[in-house]
C-alpha cells in the first residue's frame, strides 16, 4: 500500500511529501485502534489499487467519509478498478450511516475530475485548503 502512496505521490509531483514512516502507517491502518481503513484491489495476486478513508465529523452533517487516496497503478488504469473501489466506498459509507463522503483532487488532475463528475460530485469553490505541520 505504501508503493501505491508512493506512486501518487510521484504522479502529483511532489513525491518529497510523503514523509509518514512504514511502522507509523501500519499501525494507524491495522494497529490496535486504526485511524484508517481502505479497500485493496487485486489482479493476479498481485495490487491494483486501493481507497484508504477515514472518518471526518461535521458539526452540521454529522459523520463523513473521507477518502484520503484512491489510486490504481499506472499499468492498470483504464479497467475499471477506479469504478469498482469508489463504488465499494460508497456502499461502505451507506452500510456505516455516514452522511456523505468528500475527497480533495488537485485542480489541474483533469482525469480524476473527469472522473468524479460521472458520480455528480459537487466541487466547492469557496473553501480553501490549510494546514499546519507540526
Amino acid at each position: 500500500m505504501m508503493e501505491l502512496v508512493r506512486e501518487l505521490a510521484l504522479y502529483e509531483k511532489a513525491p518529497e511529501q510523503v514523509t509518514v514512516a512504514l511502522d507509523h502507517f501500519e499501525e494507524s491502518g491495522f494497529g490496535a485502534n486504526p485511524v484508517w481503513w481502505a479497500f485493496v484491489a487485486e489482479e493476479d495476486g498481485v495490487i491494483a489499487g486501493m481507497a484508504l478513508y477515514y472518518i471526518r465529523y461535521s458539526t452540521w452533517k454529522g459523520q463523513r467519509m473521507y477518502l484520503e487516496d484512491i489510486v490504481v497503478t499506472g499499468s492498470h488504469r483504464g479497467k475499471g478498478i477506479g469504478k469498482l473501489l469508489f463504488d465499494q466506498l460508497l456502499v461502505e459509507a451507506r452500510e456505516k450511516q455516514f452522511s456523505g463522503m468528500m475527497w480533495q483532487v488537485l485542480d489541474w488532475n483533469e482525469p480524476a475530475i473527469n472522473f468524479y463528475k460521472k458520480y455528480n460530485a459537487k466541487f466547492d469553490p469557496e473553501w480553501l485548503n490549510a494546514n499546519i505541520d507540526l
